[in-house]
């Protein structure tokens, strides 16, 4: 006898089961229902499979394409990186401008000590301390702790100290002969200077010494 035929394309059982309410992967009672894709491959995947990110299950210390990411607080990056570098300081080795101020310092203390001198009448030794070491001081302010800047500050300071005690000797002459200070130190600087030599004392001298002396410690206390 024939067997009767089956129709075609009859739905197949999927999975060994009967679909449930339209739902073909719904399982049969009792058997556990298969897992139903939702479009991600890896939504079952066990861990440390690969996710689609690369460096999303990373071990540390692996690269994370930033080089710097691991590096701890106050740990200096590489290639000498971290703070930036100070900027030197501007160095001060002029040593003609240094000549120069040490010269104008001379030529300006130099007159001032005069006129202090010539107003009352007699030499201060701390003034004269006083044009030593501002000529030191302003010199090697400008040009530097060079050998050549303090020698010459100290030879301006008795050159200094030396002007002064000549503008002193001519205000006191120009108030005894009651004639222009001008007068003086232009027409009778000769007189002046032969004065300055009979009047010279041990005092006079130590101011000298006093003003060279000054003139160095300045020129230090500046460098």
């Amino acid at each position: 006898m024939s067997q009767p035929v089956q129709p075609p394309n009859q739905p197949q059982q999927p999975f060994g089961g009967q679909p449930v309410d339209g739902n073909p992967y719904a399982g049969q009672p009792g058997q556990p229902a298969p897992a139903a894709p939702n479009g991600n491959p890896y939504g079952q995947q066990a861990p440390g499979a690969p996710t689609g990110n690369p460096y999303g299950q990373q071990a540390p210390g692996a690269p994370t394409g930033n080089p710097f990411a691991g590096q701890q607080p106050g740990q200096s990056a590489p290639f000498g990186g971290g703070a930036p570098f100070a900027p030197a300081p501007p160095a001060r080795n002029n040593i003609l401008l240094g000549v120069a101020v040490a010269l104008g310092a001379a030529i300006v203390a130099g007159i001032l000590y005069g006129v202090i001198a010539g107003s009352i009448e007699r030499e201060v030794g701390y003034a004269a301390v006083g044009v030593g070491f501002l000529v030191g001081f302003a010199s090697s302010k400008i040009g530097g702790s060079n050998p050549a800047v303090i020698g010459a500050a100290a030879v301006f300071s008795i050159g200094a100290v030396y002007l002064g005690q000549l503008v002193g000797i001519s205000m006191v002459l120009a108030d005894l002969a009651q004639i222009p200070f001008s007068e003086v130190i232009g027409d009778h600087f000769g007189a002046v200077t032969e004065a300055w030599s009979q009047e010279a004392d041990f005092m006079t001298y130590l101011f000298l010494a006093l003003g060279a002396i000054a003139a160095v410690g300045g020129a230090k206390k500046a460098g």
